[in-house]
C-alpha cells in the first residue's frame, strides 16, 4: 500500500481507502479525485481547474474510469468525490482516447492558444480532424470564477445557451464592477497576452508608469493581477500625463 505523505496534517483516521491505479490508498474524504490523484503524485492534465477555485468540470480533460470489469465510466475527477472502495485508472487506453479527442476539439475551437498547442505536443497530437473555429474561448469558466471568487468583483458571466454560450458582462455593457485587474486575462489558457511595459508592442494599457499605489485604499487587499501595474482608478489622461 502507498504510505501517506509524513507531512500530510489529516489524520489516519479520517481517511477512506480506495484503490488507485491498482494499489489501495487513502485519501480525504472532503477532496476530489483530482486532488487524492495528485496526492500521489500522479500527474492528471487539467485545463479549467485551479487550486485556488472551486472546480467546475468543464474541459473534461482531466477524465479518469472508475469502476471494475465491464461496469466502468469514464468521470471529471475534478468534480468526482473520494468514495471508500471506489477503484480508479488514471491512463487506460479508453481514457487517453478521450482525453486526444477532448484535445482535438479544444483545439478546433481555439486552434492559436499556445497552452492548448504545447499539451497536444505532450500527447503527441499530430493532427486535429475537425475544422478550425478560431474562437477566442474555451468556456472553461475560470475567468469567471477568478473574478467572482477571487477578486471580488463579479464583473463578468456566462451567457447564452449551447452553441451561443458566451462569456460577458452583465447586458453586454461595460461593468462598473470591474476595475481592469487583469486577473481573467492572467488566468485565461487561450488568452497570451501580459502586460509587458508600456513600449511593447502587446501592452494592454500603459498604467506600468504608474509607480503609486492608486487602487490598495479603494480596493484594500485584492491583488492586481498586472503588477507593477496599479492604474485601475485612474484615466488615460492620467497615464500620459505621467509618462511626459
Amino acid at each position: 500500500m502507498i504510505s501517506m505523505s509524513e507531512n500530510t496534517t489529516r489524520s489516519r483516521g479520517e481517511m477512506v481507502p480506495f484503490m488507485l491505479n491498482g494499489a489501495e490508498v487513502l485519501a480525504d474524504p472532503t477532496w476530489n479525485l483530482l486532488e487524492a490523484i495528485k496526492f500521489y503524485g500522479i500527474d492528471i492534465p487539467t485545463l479549467c481547474y485551479d487550486e485556488g477555485l472551486s472546480p467546475y468540470g468543464a474541459c473534461r480533460l482531466c477524465t479518469v474510469e472508475v469502476g471494475s470489469g465491464d461496469k466502468t465510466k469514464l468521470v471529471a475527477s475534478c468534480v468526482h468525490p473520494v468514495k471508500e472502495g471506489l477503484e480508479v485508472h488514471t491512463h487506460t487506453k479508453r481514457v487517453i482516447k478521450a482525453r486526444k479527442m477532448i484535445l482535438e476539439l479544444l483545439i478546433a475551437r481555439c486552434p492559436s492558444s499556445k497552452k492548448l498547442q504545447d499539451m497536444a505536443a505532450l500527447f503527441e497530437l499530430n493532427e486535429v480532424r475537425f475544422k478550425p473555429l478560431n474562437y477566442d474561448c474555451i468556456l472553461c469558466g475560470l475567468c469567471v470564477r477568478m473574478c467572482e471568487e477571487q477578486m471580488g468583483a463579479k464583473a463578468i458571466g456566462f451567457t447564452g445557451r449551447g452553441t451561443k454560450r458566451y462569456i460577458t458582462t452583465p447586458f453586454d455593457m461595460t461593468s462598473e464592477e470591474c476595475r481592469k485587474c487583469g486577473a481573467c486575462m492572467y488566468i485565461c489558457p487561450v488568452c497570451e497576452l501580459r502586460c509587458q511595459g508600456p513600449q511593447a508592442d502587446t501592452t494592454l494599457c500603459s498604467g506600468c508608469i504608474n509607480t503609486e499605489p492608486v487602487c490598495v485604499e479603494e480596493y484594500d487587499e485584492a491583488m492586481c493581477y498586472m503588477v507593477p501595474c496599479l492604474s485601475c482608478m485612474k484615466g488615460p489622461e492620467d497615464v500620459n500625463k505621467n509618462n511626459k
